[in-house]
């Protein structure tokens, strides 16, 4: 164990914390802004330690097979834990469906990189990967918020706007679905390309050996054929084998 690692497991250890804070009894409804708040300030803090523990693994030289693994998953059990949380709180911002698709393409994901794992390659995420996570994060915190808030009134001096936290959630959740969506292609494309690379390897191999075996039989029939020719009038010309 490292530091690194000690970070992730701190994120993980974070999920069922952002869940109790979000559905214990404990805050009243005159509490939720201190249940919002302590909610999504966990949760950006975790998102930050996604980030935290793969720079100092990579600055460090810390970087573990036990971190390869705990890492996206810490990140796949966060994310699904509150979505399914504000599923339960504001299914009117989240969808079923959401959780649905969310959930399913990290089942997706994940079963492609086990395969290129025991295929011998790996697949780099990519830039769609990374913002999708940034606009998960932008989400979950919009949904949180919206728990206690429908809307925002700012005031900048002489001008007062009035910002929908309901409406930047809704659109928050489509827009990361839609990137969700656009990513798990955009990486099953790049599976796809290196699959096929390695199955057509794999189909002109056997090809070339077998080439190279004919050859081979070839060369070794010829060169019997010819020691027998040369053989043969060495054996006509004998005087003691004549008699």
């Amino acid at each position: 164990m490292n530091l690194p690692n000690y970070i992730t497991l701190s994120r993980i250890a974070a999920i069922p914390l952002i869940m109790w804070i979000l559905t214990t009894p404990y805050f009243s409804a005159k509490n939720d802004t201190l249940r919002v708040a302590l909610a999504s300030g966990l949760f950006i803090l975790a998102s930050i330690t996604d980030g935290l523990d793969g720079y100092l693994a990579r600055r460090r030289g810390q970087i573990t097979t036990m971190g390869m693994l705990l890492d996206p998953l810490a990140d796949k059990l966060m994310i699904a834990a509150c979505y399914i949380t504000l599923l339960r709180l504001v299914p009117e911002i989240v969808n079923v469906w959401i959780v649905v698709l969310i959930i399913g393409r990290e089942f997706l994901i994940s079963g492609l990189r086990s395969i290129a794992a025991s295929e011998g390659f790996t697949i780099e995420a990519s830039e769609l990967g990374k913002l999708k996570m940034v606009v998960q994060i932008v989400s979950v915190v919009a949904a949180i918020l919206a728990i206690r808030w429908d809307i925002w009134t700012l005031h900048l001096g002489f001008f007062s706007f009035i910002l929908s936290v309901d409406l930047v959630a809704k659109m928050a959740i489509w827009f990361m679905a839609a990137v969700s969506i656009i990513s798990a292609v955009d990486y099953f494309w790049g599976f796809w390309k290196k699959i096929d690379k390695r199955v057509a390897r794999r189909r002109r191999r056997p090809f070339i050996l077998s080439r190279r075996k004919k050859k081979a039989l070839e060369d070794t029939t010829l060169s019997a054929k010819s020691t027998e020719l040369m053989g043969r009038p060495q054996a006509d010309n004998n005087p003691a084998k004549a008699h």
